[in-house]
């Protein structure tokens, strides 16, 4: 589930200067929600991944408290499924918040390694999972935005020195 939680977060991207949505279209939406497990619960569910993705990116980003994921959670629990000898936890969701609560779920164990993080290029929209063995990767991509901020360090170095 970590992998959808970093797709839904990652669903913002800013292409060519300009933010992007990747479930704002809703045939796109049905599209992005039947490949990571939903799709099955109509426009309310959309909605409801769009709210929760909003919500949790702010709060990864520190302009939100987690508490403002309550409202989602309403009526979420879990209940045991005896069978074959051993117990299941089955999660009870209204099928249009399923999708949403699992990646608040799925949030709340990354949440306790501090490991899921967003990207420090300010430009960038994107968040990371950081599975370096230090825990200190900064940039959703080496590639784009590390490059990008370590040449804007360099110039701005340059230009200082006399």
């Amino acid at each position: 589930m970590e992998d959808v939680l970093l797709d839904l977060l990652n669903s913002t991207p800013v292409i060519d200067g300009v933010p992007q949505d990747r479930l704002a279209d809703p045939a796109e939406a049905r599209a992005w929600l039947h490949e990571h497990g939903g799709g099955g619960a109509g426009p309310e569910e959309r909605h409801a991944v769009r709210e929760v993705r909003d919500v949790l990116q702010a709060i990864i980003r520190g302009e939100r408290e987690a508490d403002a994921l309550t409202s989602y959670l309403d009526g979420v629990s879990y209940v045991p499924d005896v069978s074959g000898g051993s117990v299941h936890w089955v999660l009870q969701v209204p099928p249009e918040r399923d999708l949403a609560v699992r990646a608040v779920l799925a949030w709340s164990e990354l949440e306790k390694t501090g490991r899921l993080k967003p990207c420090e290029n300010d430009e960038c929209r994107l968040f990371l999972l950081d599975r370096s063995k230090a825990g200190n990767a900064r940039w959703c991509s080496m590639a784009t935005c590390g490059n990008r901020m370590k040449a804007r360090r360099h110039y701005q170095r340059a230009r200082e020195t006399p």
